[in-house]
């Protein structure tokens, strides 16, 4: 598995489910990868088309090839709602390095209930692989042969 950065960019939803009967929803999201876990701010008011524009950094240095996302609906005085969620496979990312925005289906118990927008970056680690160089011994403190 590759290491380096996966940065997500949280653009919109749009014909969620809408789990408030009398008002608008107030939706967010929770954003998953690996034990690494991230929260958008509340779109509130916005319904069943909310829109975040929002980034989100994670660290990849484990074995995961999933991003999990999960939409709630944020309620005041009660439990937040569960609007459903989406896994997106990353190994196409690991390959393209970039994935444009793109629509990914949100599910609940099986069934359809919207969609959301993503758009993801995979920036790989810079390694620092230095081979032994005879040249360089000098400069760390190395013997040097005198002449």
């Amino acid at each position: 598995m590759p290491e380096g950065t996966l940065e997500v960019l949280l653009i919109a939803a749009k014909g969620l489910e809408n789990t408030d009967f009398l008002c608008n929803m107030d939706p967010y999201v929770i954003l998953t990868f690996t034990s690494q876990e991230q929260k958008s701010s509340v779109a509130s008011g916005k319904g069943s088309d909310p829109e975040w524009n929002e980034t989100f950094m994670f660290t990849i240095s484990e074995g995961a090839s999933d991003l999990k996302i999960k939409i709630m609906d944020s309620d005041t005085g009660t439990e937040d709602d569960y609007v459903g969620e989406a896994t997106i496979p990353l190994e196409p990312l690991f390959l393209e390095g970039n994935i444009p925005p793109a629509a990914y289906n949100v599910v609940k118990e099986e069934e359809y209930r919207g969609e959301v927008k993503i758009g993801l970056k995979f920036v790989p680690e810079e390694r620092n692989d230095r081979g032994y160089n005879v040249a360089e011994e000098g400069n760390y403190g190395g013997w040097n042969q005198s002449s």
